[in-house]
């Protein structure tokens, strides 16, 4: 079947502007002009245009979008899968955030107990889900399974306490960054704030410290554009690289 592109606007809520644009920068082509001049969609445009929305819903950038979608190897059923798999574990985690509130409403109308590691439960579970998507595979492979396993348990009991200490602790991390990198002092005493402030930090969730570790982190601070996009855009600067010299400087 066959659309115009006012009909797969209607029907796909996506503008018609908004498809011209798709065509311009040849992420979403018509499968013809029809003798009118008018953009004509067929079957394989609508599920293109089903994926480009999918991607969109978790925020995928279109130069992104548009790079996945022209790989030689995309499979529009493994593609699929992978849309079904991240909406299971979006739903998982409103699904905690839902019995949180519900909780929080009876506890504050007296009608149970709520213990304070009970009300940041489900916060702490969408972060446990956000790390795992983004890095429990590569970091699984590096430090192990039992490792992170530990890990993430100990995450999961950390008190209301220790959870606003550790970010605080990382605010502090960030504040002796932003001193450091006015003056790129390795052996100024920001920088060993730096390094101290980032293992304690860390004492948070890993459940045994080593400088071996540490030092590994760092680097992969560098070579993942992920962390160092978190590090860069957090401190408003180019900052990751004297993170990681900072902390293999005096992780010894």
């Amino acid at each position: 079947m066959e659309y115009t592109i006012k009909k797969v606007a209607e029907m796909s809520g996506v503008s018609a502007r908004t498809l011209r644009y798709y065509d311009e920068i040849n992420l979403l082509k018509p499968a013809r002009i029809n003798s009118s001049g008018y953009r004509i969609y067929g079957e394989n445009e609508i599920d293109k245009l089903q994926q480009i929305l999918f991607y969109r819903s978790i925020d995928m950038k279109l130069e992104d979008i548009q790079t996945m979608l022209a790989k030689p190897d995309f499979d529009i059923q493994v593609a699929l899968r992978s849309h079904y798999e991240e909406l299971l574990q979006k739903r998982a985690q409103i699904d905690h955030l839902l019995t949180t509130v519900a909780k929080s409403i009876r506890h504050h109308k007296g009608e149970i107990q709520m213990s304070d590691q009970e009300k940041f439960e489900a916060f702490k579970q969408d972060k446990l889900a956000e790390n795992e998507k983004s890095y429990g595979k590569e970091i699984r492979e590096k430090y192990g399974k039992q490792t992170v396993e530990a890990s993430n348990q100990k995450w999961m009991n950390m008190k209301e306490e220790d959870f606003e200490n550790m970010q605080k602790v990382e605010e502090e991390m960030f504040e002796a960054l932003a001193r450091l990198a006015k003056t790129n002092d390795l052996e100024s005493a920001d920088a060993k704030a730096v390094y101290e402030k980032h293992k304690e930090w860390l004492s948070y969730s890993w459940p045994e410290y080593s400088t071996e570790a540490h030092v590994g982190l760092a680097e992969t601070y560098v070579a993942d554009e992920r962390f160092a996009k978190y590090y860069n855009n957090r401190a408003k600067e180019q900052v990751v690289e004297l993170l990681r010299d900072a902390i293999v400087k005096y992780a010894k």
